[in-house]
């Protein structure tokens, strides 16, 4: 009985870290809901933030600390300015002091620098001498300071700049695209696109392949197709540096669900990977289609459709910016989109209805 109870006491603690929770704001305080607008923890907080890595900071008589998802403190308010936790460290003012604490709130020694950066992917940049390099959260430096920029990493891998070039390295340090670029795109799948000199093209393993007459191309985003300009024009282009979609649109973005938005005289629509339109253009503007097989389309306001180009939601909102780092898209994730309408913010689900039945002065996006 005692080890049933201690199981469930586990399980109940492992789906409580897991949800994500989203900052609301009720005229002067603030607390926390879940996805279904239900409040986790109420509004009590004059100031506080979003939860990132299972952490929120609130603000207690001018002083922050940091409370767990059911709403107790964890650490207690002590610290004159704060960050964000990110891989069990964050960076926090004490004393005129900036520092690294863990979740205990315990001081860590790290190498030195002329500036902290949060962590990312296990690692922390540092500077030194305007150089930059970057430790692990053991506080073992990993890169070394020689580079004068490193972009956070995604999915293990980063742009660099080291003598005014760009190349791009992993998370151990090691040169995967060597640093002969004036500039280079996010890498993913062993796939990116980099400028040498004026010429555009497409790096795939080490191979750099030209595209003539290209000025510009977009990041792939996972994906194995992306766009590029071409005398203005803009069309779609595969890994290999071949033109999948002739450059016939004033504007473009990411394939999403085999459909991407395109701007033709300009109004948007929907092709698919033919290049044929399955939505005809006739929106102000338009985003990509989320998992949730819905997009936010622009006329009197933001609405969504479906992917037959049915209008699930009317418009008349204003919708928020990405709900996570490295995902591009705008409006729904994981069944729930942020929205605005008269002035306040609200959350609704994939019918349209309105979480909690409730608007609030502040909200911001979910996050564990």
């Amino acid at each position: 009985m005692k080890k049933a109870l201690i199981f469930s006491l586990l399980a109940i603690g492992q789906i409580l870290f897991a949800q994500e929770l989203a900052l609301v704001k009720e005229k002067s305080t603030i607390g926390y809901i879940d996805r279904s607008g239900k409040y986790i923890i109420y509004p009590t907080f004059d100031a506080a933030k979003s939860f990132s890595d299972g952490l929120a900071a609130v603000k207690i008589k001018q002083l922050w600390g940091f409370i767990g998802k059911d709403g107790k403190m964890v650490i207690e308010p002590s610290f004159t300015n704060i960050r964000e936790f990110h891989d069990g460290i964050c960076i926090v003012e004490k004393d005129g002091a900036w520092m690294y604490i863990n979740k205990k709130g315990e001081k860590l020694t790290m190498p030195s620098s002329e500036k902290l950066y949060d962590f990312n992917e296990g690692l922390a940049f540092f500077k030194i001498n305007n150089k930059i390099g970057a430790f692990n959260t053991a506080g073992k430096v990993v890169i070394r300071e020689e580079y004068d920029v490193i972009k956070p990493f995604q999915n293990g891998f980063a742009k660099a700049s080291k003598n005014s070039k760009w190349g791009i390295i992993n998370t151990k340090g090691e040169i995967i695209v060597p640093f002969e670029y004036d500039d280079v795109g996010e890498y993913s799948n062993g796939i990116t696109w980099a400028q040498k000199d004026k010429s555009f093209g497409i790096i795939d393993g080490k191979d750099f392949k030209v595209l003539d007459g290209v000025d510009k191309i977009w990041d792939f985003d996972n994906q194995t197709i992306t766009y590029a300009k071409k005398n203005g024009k803009i069309g779609f282009v595969d890994k290999t540096g071949t033109w999948i979609i002739e450059p016939q649109f004033e504007k473009a973005r990411s394939f999403s669900q085999n459909l991407a938005p395109v701007c033709l005289k300009n109004k948007w629509g929907y092709i698919d990977p033919t290049g044929n339109f399955v939505i005809e253009p006739q929106y102000s503007d338009a985003e990509v289609f989320s998992s949730d097989n819905l997009a936010p389309v622009r006329g009197k306001g933001w609405g969504f459709i479906d992917k037959t180009g049915k209008i699930v939601i009317p418009m008349g909102y204003e919708i928020s910016a990405s709900f996570g780092f490295g995902e591009k898209n705008k409006g729904f994730n994981q069944g729930v989109s942020r929205v605005k309408k008269g002035g306040k913010w609200g959350f609704i689900d994939t019918s349209g209805n309105l979480l909690g039945d409730k608007w609030f002065f502040n909200a911001e996006l979910f996050q564990n």
